[in-house]
């Protein structure tokens, strides 16, 4: 895939874990286990001056009886929180809840999740960026037809050599993408 033209961008979508928060093959149980990834933060408060910026994320801690729903607002209540203290916001956040064994249209590499938040800013496949750190991130971008970014934050060392050969734009972290953005 060539550079992204980012004058014709809306919408960045992130993932969350490994890409805002640090990720855990345990799962994120609990808002004291949700920590921001050194730079995240003010990454995505920068984002905001340009562009809607929305989450899409996986979270089937829920559906596998870890946490509950509740849980995983007080987790996004804590985000949010952190996050004004860089004047920075979510626009939206979308999650699917279900255990992976559930067939759900909504669990990425699926497309639900982008189609809803396509529709809530009116924005078309090429206008969104979605930025992760796995190959279900990744197919996800393919499936939908929007332009995809691979941080090697969290899963993303793991995603780069499952996905070699790919045509790939890749970056360190969310902050160091921000920093390339003209």
């Amino acid at each position: 895939m060539s550079a992204i033209d980012w004058s014709k961008i809306k919408v960045v979508v992130l993932d969350r874990d490994g890409v805002i928060n640090h990720d855990s093959d345990d799962y994120i149980k609990t808002p004291e286990e949700w920590i921001p990834i050194a730079g995240s933060l003010p990454a995505i408060a920068k984002l905001n001056q340009k562009f809607k910026v929305a989450i899409a994320t996986n979270q089937s801690g829920i559906g596998r009886g870890y946490y509950d729903e509740q849980i995983l607002h007080a987790m996004h209540d804590k985000m949010d929180g952190l996050l004004k203290e860089y004047d920075g916001h979510i626009d939206h956040i979308e999650f699917c809840p279900h255990h992976p064994d559930d067939g759900c249209a909504c669990r990425k590499p699926e497309t639900q999740m982008l189609e809803h938040i396509a529709e809530k800013f009116s924005a078309e496949p090429q206008e969104i960026v979605f930025v992760g750190d796995s190959s279900s991130d990744y197919h996800c971008a393919q499936n939908f037809g929007c332009p995809f970014i691979l941080l090697l934050t969290g899963k993303g060392l793991k995603t780069l050599n499952k996905l070699a050969g790919k045509n790939l734009i890749v970056e360190k972290s969310l902050a160091m993408l921000v920093e390339s953005i003209d």
